[in-house]
């Protein structure tokens, strides 16, 4: 599959091509060009000579663009979802859900075009002044592989529906259903280079999108090293940013939680896509006195989840993405319980033999008892492993459970509205669900504290932060 600039399918410079592999079979899906420098500048300068044009539309009119586009997507996202399954590794289900997940977000964005406007600011005596929203210019976005489908809405939903041109570079495992809808976006009437999409390596494409001084704005999720890199280098050319950079999600369960329902959400929310999901669960803290009952419920949950192939319908949890995920993972695992910084209660182990064979696949993991210098209580651990803390009261749960770098997200399940307040006050994050986690709606902003980034996708703020304001004094 080709890249697309300036609305044509594109080959790399120098003719290298770029793999892509089903997680679950080890088998070689598709191949896509290695971009350059080159393919970067081209997206850049077709981005800047669609740019007038687009942004001189009416915000209604480019609404209506996206509109057609979440149609198009609605029309083919079971064959869109097929092919992320494929590529990515999970649950047919959960790309079902990815898909029309994306088609949601723009027509979210669509929804609330025809209300978008400026301000007006009576000053008396000194006049009056008028303030517009301008789109900024050409807007780039790198996204990793684990929520390619969503991820992809959150960055051009906002930014185009603003009037900003964008180049756009999926991560390079998984960018095949990303170019399936770039070309549905053209077909739904968005003009050739308006949304240019280049594949290749982060060091290079991504890298080279960052220091390229015709883009006004970098929006990246990753990883924390690769974002503090983003953030040096547009720091240099003054280039606005956006930095989503992972987390370690603490669910709170009080002593007066509906304990089926949070052992539900605790499954839900570590095992979903693998644990590959920024804002899954990754710390557990269970008041003492539920802490036998509802480890002892969840345990029988996840012991019964049947992990495979996700190209089934039968499969609720499929592989980890690649190699390097799977070898971290087991060596993180393989750290805690080999130098008895936590207990294994279940899972900790490679999947092999019939229907794993070739596959990246790891059992999902629970660990009771961490240290308090357990890694998996103060890192990202992206994938299936779960650790299961005890606390005595809501002061050591709130303490332990800001006692990362991070924070994105956080949950707390209770029935009780002071603990509900003091969680909401307390705990840092940019998001606190009450008895549920993991849901993030196109109409909520969303992004972290502390080193889990800067900004915010989603909502009404994310459009807002694709644009600048001009001002037009008037004195009479």
């Amino acid at each position: 599959m080709q890249m697309r600039i300036g609305g044509a399918e594109v080959s790399s410079a120098d003719g290298q091509w770029i793999p892509v592999i089903n997680p679950a079979t080890g088998e070689v899906l598709d191949k896509v060009p290695q971009g350059t420098l080159y393919e970067v500048d081209e997206a850049v300068h077709a981005a800047e000579n669609a740019f007038d044009a687009w942004a001189g539309r009416t915000v209604r009119d480019r609404g209506m663009v996206l509109f057609k586009t979440a149609e198009k997507v609605r029309e083919k996202h079971k064959d869109l979802a097929v092919v992320l399954t494929a590529e990515q590794g999970k649950p047919i289900r959960e790309a079902i859900d990815e898909v029309r997940g994306f088609a949601n977000i723009l027509e979210f964005y669509a929804g609330i075009a025809g209300a978008l406007h400026g301000d007006y600011l009576g000053l008396g005596p000194a006049g009056d002044c008028l303030v517009k929203r301008e789109p900024l210019g050409v807007c780039g976005a790198i996204i990793p592989w684990n929520m390619p489908v969503i991820l992809m809405g959150w960055k051009i939903g906002p930014a185009l529906l603003a009037g900003n041109t964008m180049v756009f570079k999926p991560a390079s495992s998984a960018p095949l259903t990303n170019l399936a809808i770039a070309s549905l976006a053209e077909q739904a009437g968005l003009p050739p280079g308006v949304l240019n999409t280049i594949t290749g390596r982060g060091e290079v494409v991504g890298e080279g999108m960052v220091r390229h001084r015709g883009i006004s704005k970098i929006s990246f999720t990753g990883d924390l090293e690769t974002g503090g890199r983003v953030r040096e280098l547009a720091g240099s050319h003054l280039k606005e940013i956006h930095l989503e950079l992972g987390s370690s999600d603490p669910m709170i369960v009080w002593k007066d939680a509906d304990i089926g329902k949070a052992v539900d959400g605790a499954v839900r929310g570590r095992f979903y896509n693998a644990g590959q999901t920024c804002t899954a669960v990754k710390r557990l803290y269970l008041h003492e006195e539920i802490a036998q009952d509802f480890t002892s419920r969840l345990l029988h949950k996840v012991e019964a989840l049947r992990v495979g192939n996700g190209s089934s319908d039968q499969v609720d949890m499929g592989p980890l993405a690649g190699k390097i995920q799977l070898e971290r993972i087991a060596a993180t695992v393989q750290n805690v319980i080999g130098r008895g910084r936590g207990t294994l209660l279940t899972g900790g182990t490679r999947l092999l033999g019939p229907g794993y064979e070739n596959g990246f696949f790891y059992s999902p993991t629970l660990v009771t008892d961490p240290t308090p210098d357990c890694q998996l209580l103060h890192t990202e651990v992206f994938g299936p492993v779960l650790p299961i803390v005890q606390v005595p009261d809501l002061e050591t749960a709130i303490t332990m459970a800001n006692s990362t770098r991070y924070g994105l997200g956080a949950s707390v399940w209770t029935r009780d509205l002071s603990i509900v307040r003091e969680v909401f006050s307390r705990v840092q994050a940019g998001i606190v669900w009450v008895n549920r986690h993991l849901t993030v709606l196109p109409e909520i902003p969303f992004g972290g504290v502390k080193e889990s980034g800067l900004g915010r996708e989603n909502g009404l703020q994310a459009w807002q932060s694709y644009t600048r304001t001009k001002s037009l004094f008037l004195t009479w």
